[in-house]
């Protein structure tokens, strides 16, 4: 690895760091994902998309040196990217924020798959489910919580979801905290935009998936006996907290199913709901 060390936080080198807090000019670029922690930085690089650079303070990169990362790539591969360090002060000058965690890694936007191929695909993809012999999606609908968004990709990847659909007003999944947050999976699990949306839901269904809606509305079956782990081909629709779903996608679910909870609790973090119902649906539970 090429490690070069830098201490002018105008160095024209670090532009892609630079301003990443809130909506920073940085942040808003939409050709550079930036990926921060050490775990998502190995997902990254696992993924094998294109990498610009990793950003490591000199405590982070003595560490990864002392560990033997920094000579094979954080991921046992030699690594053709150049490795910059930076002071904390440096770090702290370019992102807009202290960047406790002493690690950074930029990579080059990639274009998404449109949700028709992705879904067309999904017999190739390599989830829990999958192998198991089933399909599960899971489908959002206005989740604009970046930390939420990250939470979501970590849980589908946890309990073996093959893909993640999300509707046009959703936020951006390859944002730092969704990346952060997630651990890296965002890198890894397969995702679209859904659009027109309600109207692409008949995607879903045209692909042989059933759409099983989460509401807490009392009318909705409890989730324990909806026997989702029976269903072959299952995309699970979640909304954000609040709002909810919309009646437009509750109208084009089949089925809505509720998640039993102690009097007086309104609803679940929806990351969390999410992920109940995935291991609700999944076909080794038990």
């Amino acid at each position: 690895m090429l490690v070069v060390e830098i201490d002018d936080p105008a160095d024209p080198r670090l532009d892609d760091y630079r301003d990443l807090r809130g909506g920073g000019a940085a942040a808003r670029r939409r050709d550079v994902v930036v990926v921060e922690g050490v775990l998502a930085i190995r997902a990254l690089l696992d993924s094998g998309r294109e990498v610009r650079s990793v950003l490591l303070s000199p405590a982070r990169a003595a560490a990864l040196a002392a560990s033997g990362d920094l000579a094979t790539g954080l991921d046992g591969r030699p690594a053709p990217v150049p490795v910059y360090v930076a002071a904390r002060p440096v770090l702290a000058a370019v992102a807009g924020f202290d960047v406790h965690r002493g690690a950074l890694a930029a990579a080059t936007r990639w274009p998404l798959p449109a949700a028709a191929e992705l879904l067309g695909g999904l017999a190739g993809l390599g989830g829990l489910a999958g192998r198991l012999g089933a399909t599960r999606v899971l489908v959002g609908e206005g989740l604009n919580d970046l930390e939420n968004l990250g939470a979501l990709f970590r849980n589908a990847a946890a309990f073996g979801a093959d893909a993640v659909l999300l509707c046009p007003r959703c936020a951006d999944p390859l944002a730092r905290r969704p990346v952060r947050v997630s651990l890296g999976h965002v890198l890894r699990l397969p995702f679209a935009r859904l659009e027109p949306w309600p109207d692409a839901l008949d995607l879903v269904h045209g692909a042989g998936l059933e759409v099983v809606a989460l509401t807490p509305s009392p009318d909705a079956a409890p989730i324990g006996a909806a026997d989702l782990a029976s269903v072959a081909r299952l995309a699970l629709l979640v909304g954000a907290e609040g709002p909810g779903l919309s009646a437009g996608a509750l109208a084009r679910a089949d089925r809505r199913v509720r998640i039993p909870m102690a009097p007086g609790v309104d609803s679940l973090n929806v990351a969390t709901a999410a992920a109940v119902a995935l291991f609700a649906a999944s076909p080794g539970v038990g």
